[in-house]
C-alpha cells in the first residue's frame, strides 16, 4: 500500500496536468501567428496577443528573451492564504501589474496574499497559470 505522501504527490501530479511541457519566451510567442504551448496532458494552450503585448510593455526589450510564459502562480498548503511567483522577470511583471514594483529591489521570488489572484488572473488569464506544489 502507498504511504500518504506518495498518494498526495500522485494526486498533485494529476492536478497539474494543465501545466506546460515546456514554456516559451515572450519574444518567441510574439513572433508566432498563433502563440501556443503544449500541455502535459497533450492538449494545447493558446495565448492572447493583447496579453503578450501588455506584458511586453511592462518589461525591457531584452527581458522578453528571458521571460518564459505562462507565469506560474504557485499554491501550496504550507502558506495558507498566500501564493508564490518565482523568477526575476516574472516577479517584475506581476508586481508592476499590481502597482507594487520597486526598481530598487531585485527580487527573484515573491510571496503574495491569495486575494490578489483574481486581479492577476483577470488581467492575464492566458499568460498566467496555477501550479499546486508540495513543500
Amino acid at each position: 500500500m502507498s504511504n500518504p505522501d506518495e498518494i498526495i504527490h500522485k494526486e498533485i501530479s494529476r492536478i497539474n496536468l494543465h501545466l506546460p511541457r515546456v514554456r516559451k519566451t515572450l519574444a518567441r510567442l510574439l513572433e508566432e501567428d498563433e502563440p501556443r504551448i503544449q500541455l502535459r496532458d497533450g492538449s494545447y494552450h493558446y495565448f492572447r496577443k493583447n496579453e503578450l503585448e501588455l506584458i511586453s510593455g511592462l518589461i525591457e526589450k531584452e527581458e522578453a528573451e528571458i521571460l518564459r510564459l505562462p507565469i506560474i502562480l504557485e499554491i501550496t498548503r504550507t502558506w495558507h492564504g498566500y501564493f508564490r511567483v518565482r523568477g526575476r522577470t516574472e516577479v517584475k511583471v506581476i508586481e508592476k501589474l499590481l502597482g507594487q514594483y520597486d526598481i530598487l529591489e531585485d527580487k527573484t521570488e515573491t510571496i503574495l496574499p491569495r486575494y490578489l489572484l483574481p486581479k492577476i488572473r483577470r488581467a492575464l488569464p492566458t499568460t498566467t497559470t496555477y501550479a499546486f506544489v508540495m513543500e
